[in-house]
């Protein structure tokens, strides 16, 4: 994009001479064709000789003409009823304004850029970059404008210059506003991006990008061309229209895109965590403008939309502290209260003082239907499922063989059945 701004800059000024020259031209003739049937085009060239032969107007702006009027040959020639000392001044003024322009431009770009360069903030390099190419241009453009304002040129080529100058100012101000916008963005990218969003981020952040630069075009060209005496209400209907008709079209595609912006805003999950919704539970495998990819624990893959993803209740299992298991060990009625107690024991050596336990709560916590029941609350200090269900299993081996050791038996559903028999009755 700036290399089209760039050969937009130049194509414009081009264009600005040929127009002016062309404007001084139309100008001229239409003169001569309104001048022709009275015969008075002498005597106009002979008044505008006088005129600018005028010794007190030579004195009030001879700062400005380079005293240039002041030679015989340049005064009384004209080209196309112009004096020839004003296309000579006009020509140093715009050597003047590029050379102004190129000062400009060694003062951004060398010493200023130096200086930031020492400095450990990277504010002022910014700004520098901002500034430097729009604020050459806009110098060129008020240096030409001072300078050539200061004659007198046909109607038609000052109106043209003017509008000229304010689409170049106008283009020069976008392209600062569109470049604010692409540093922004990236150094948002920059310090918000994680390595494991990566894939999602470079997706993303250039589509806010591009939407957001076209956004400043768009705006920028209607306030343009209202400052050029545009009437910009029947363009802005007809975007209105076209916007609202596009909205009403694509509404799942916008919803999808707004849903994969909240997901990027809030990041609720990340790419690899495991997570749970109403009907889906799996890992997260991609996350793309239209849905979210989701790998179930049966192996199979899951396309969410990203609408669904905004307004869901998302439970990230990946992002839990440590994993809790509750466990109910059922040791038979017949235990006395002394191996109970030994029971309650052991649990605890083999829970509680692991080493990669966080928290455990061990308790004799009721009498069953056909057990006695002791509760195990465990806190598995890490997230790591494979490691948790070895270290689970090691504990749980154990548990196993301590009790088989001290001769205290796990229950089963059991049930007692007592038959009472009727005595006989005599006959």
């Amino acid at each position: 994009m700036q290399r089209y701004f760039h050969w937009f800059y130049r194509g414009m000024l081009v264009l600005c001479v040929v127009g002016m020259l062309w404007s001084v031209l139309a100008a001229a003739q239409n003169a001569r064709t309104q001048e022709g049937g009275t015969g008075n085009s002498a005597e106009a060239a002979t008044t505008n000789i006088v005129a600018a032969a005028n010794p007190s107007a030579s004195s009030s702006r001879g700062y400005v003409t380079f005293g240039l009027d002041e030679f015989p040959i340049l005064r009384e020639t004209t080209l196309v009823g112009v004096p020839l000392w004003q296309y000579a001044a006009s020509s140093l003024y715009i050597l003047l304004a590029f050379l102004s322009a190129r000062v400009i431009n060694m003062i951004l770009g060398g010493w200023l850029k130096r200086s930031a360069a020492k400095t450990a903030s990277g504010a002022d390099d910014l700004i520098i970059e901002l500034i430097h190419g729009p604020v050459k241009t806009i110098a060129f453009v008020v240096f030409l404008n001072i300078g050539l304002s200061v004659f007198e040129w046909p109607t038609v080529a000052e109106v043209f210059l003017a509008k000229i100058f304010v689409i170049v100012v106008a283009i020069s101000l976008t392209r600062m506003l569109v470049k604010i916008v692409d540093i922004l963005v990236k150094h948002w990218m920059k310090t918000t991006a994680k390595e494991e969003d990566r894939g999602f981020d470079e997706l993303l952040f250039p589509v806010i990008c591009k939407s957001l630069k076209a956004f400043t075009v768009i705006v920028a060209f209607l306030l343009t061309t209202s400052n050029l005496g545009v009437d910009i209400t029947g363009v802005i209907a007809s975007l209105s229209i076209g916007g609202l008709a596009i909205g009403l079209a694509a509404q799942d595609t916008l919803a999808n895109l707004f849903g994969a912006v909240a997901i990027f805003m809030d990041k609720p999950f990340r790419l690899g965590d495991r997570i749970q919704l109403e009907s889906v539970d799996g890992n997260v495998e991609a996350i793309g403008l239209r849905s979210t990819r989701i790998r179930n624990l049966d192996g199979h893959l899951i396309s969410v939309p990203n609408k669904t993803m905004g307004t869901a209740i998302i439970t990230n299992v990946t992002k839990r502290p440590n994993i809790k298991t509750i466990m109910q060990i059922a040791i038979t009625y017949d235990t006395p209260l002394e191996k109970l107690k030994r029971a309650l024991a052991i649990l605890h050596h083999v829970y509680k003082e692991n080493p990669k336990t966080f928290d455990a709560i061990i308790t004799f916590r009721q009498f069953s239907d056909s057990s006695l029941n002791i509760e195990v609350v465990h806190w598995w200090n890490g997230t790591d499922a494979k490691e948790f269900l070895a270290g689970l299993q090691e504990m749980n081996l154990a548990v196993k063989e301590q009790f088989d050791s001290e001769g205290i038996n796990f229950a089963f559903p059991t049930r007692t059945i007592y038959l009472k028999q009727e005595p006989a009755v005599a006959t």
